[in-house]
């Protein structure tokens, strides 16, 4: 496989361990917030982002048993002085004015233990068979009335570590501000007294748009393709020979998504039917803005970037050109964002933010540089990060790291159905 290892899907069942839990309770912050409503931007009010986002975070351990959910819990409630805002609530008052109301009702926290150390089940390196609803903190129950922005769980396991579970609203922060809050909240735990970054709200960067008339979503039922879950180990000399390759002009993302979007048409069967294929990544927009966002702003600003491509053509292309392709859409964003912000009716008719679903399009986003694996509560850095399936109906990728010590990149992916594992594995592993 050329230097490349792909992590076992097959036979792959949940490690078997108890996790005892508490009720949970609410962690609001812990001195005096402003009592008030924002707005939230444009983007943010974007309807695909009124979901939940959901991570794994694993790391070594701090301490005496207890210690690193009381000293996690402690810098939360901190944390939420200065980012009040995550403390509060959603509130709708009609399509077009979603806001936060600064309730200072806090964050929903569980603590949790389990039965065994993070060794005995390898660190959690296998994620295709994580038993998650262990790990993820679950909801308030539904008669108390409470719907946090933010939930958390911290496990502790017998004497060598933790994992924390998060539940993010999408529609709050974007993954910049998301692990932005998480350092926050490290700094804290480890005793600093300023944060490094301050958090900006700032989310009227972007004008409202007046009115919106665009046109219904056509009625359609995905089927459920009960896609399934499959890694690609890529270690760090091997994406720096795959970058010489191609003369050193791409980026790894860019030659990972590139083989990926190319043999994965060709394992599901479409290379010769001259069917649309399209890949979608999520850029980073921030300096885009006019003028550019400042340090600090933990809201949603990226931008989908869509490249279509007719299935025999790409089936044939070979990856350097599937890789211009991607540079090509890149150098378009700037337009093609400026374009979406001076539309007053919120963008084309059709929607970037709605992109087409289905079997024909990737969703792939790159997770390395977002700063999830810069968290740290007092014991380093975690020794890896995981992504929760978000839809067992929409392909998608993420371009992560290796688990520490190892260097390198983790395609971690839920974009085929179960038959077409095998040719994709098999086409990608050649290739990379």
């Amino acid at each position: 496989m050329k230097g490349c290892q792909r992590n076992n899907y097959l036979n792959s069942t949940p490690m078997e361990f108890s996790v005892t839990k508490s009720n949970g309770s609410l962690v609001p912050p812990s001195g005096p917030t402003p009592s008030t409503v924002l707005d939230l931007s444009r983007i943010d009010r974007v309807p695909v982002l009124r979901c939940n986002a959901r991570t794994l975070h694993v790391f070594e351990a701090m301490g005496a048993p207890g210690a690193a959910i009381s000293r996690i819990r402690e810098a939360l409630s901190k944390a939420l002085v200065p980012y009040y805002p995550l403390a509060g609530r959603l509130t709708q008052l009609n399509p077009l004015e979603l806001q936060v109301e600064c309730s200072a009702q806090g964050v929903w926290f569980v603590e949790a233990s389990a039965t065994c150390t993070l060794q005995s089940v390898g660190y959690f390196d296998d994620i295709t068979s994580i038993p998650f609803d262990n790990l993820l903190p679950h909801h308030p129950p539904e008669n108390q009335g409470i719907d946090p922005l933010v939930l958390m769980q911290v496990t502790e396991f017998e004497g060598d570590g933790f994992v924390m579970g998060l539940t993010f609203c999408h529609t709050i922060c974007d993954g910049l501000g998301a692990a932005q809050f998480l350092n926050a909240i490290g700094e804290l735990a480890r005793g600093v007294q300023h944060l490094k970054v301050s958090p900006v709200w700032q989310r009227d960067f972007l004008r409202q748009p007046q009115t919106v008339s665009l046109p219904p979503p056509p009625s359609m039922v995905l089927p459920d393709y009960e896609l399934e879950q499959v890694n690609i180990d890529i270690p760090l000399d091997h994406i720096n020979r795959m970058k010489q390759n191609f003369a050193g002009h791409c980026s790894s993302f860019e030659i990972v998504a590139a083989i990926l979007w190319k043999n994965r048409t060709q394992a599901i069967g479409v290379g010769s039917d001259g069917r649309m294929m399209k890949l979608v990544f999520f850029a980073n927009c921030r300096q885009l803005v006019d003028p550019p966002l400042p340090q600090g702003f933990y809201g949603n600003c990226f931008f989908p970037v869509t490249i279509s491509a007719s299935s025999d053509a790409l089936a044939q292309l070979p990856t350097i050109e599937v890789v211009r392709m991607i540079q090509e859409a890149k150098a378009r964003l700037p337009r093609e964002f400026a374009d979406w912000v001076s539309n007053e009716e919120g963008g084309k008719k059709e929607d970037p933010f709605a992109p087409p679903l289905g079997y024909t399009t990737l969703f792939i986003s790159e997770w390395g540089r977002l700063g999830f694996n810069q968290v740290d509560y007092g014991t380093g850095p975690p020794l890896h990060v995981v992504p929760v399936q978000g839809s067992s109906i929409i392909p998608a990728a993420i371009v992560g790291s290796l688990p520490r010590p190892s260097k390198g990149i983790r395609l971690m992916t839920w974009c085929v159905q179960k038959h077409h594992i095998q040719p994709l594995l098999h086409a990608v592993t050649i290739q990379l």
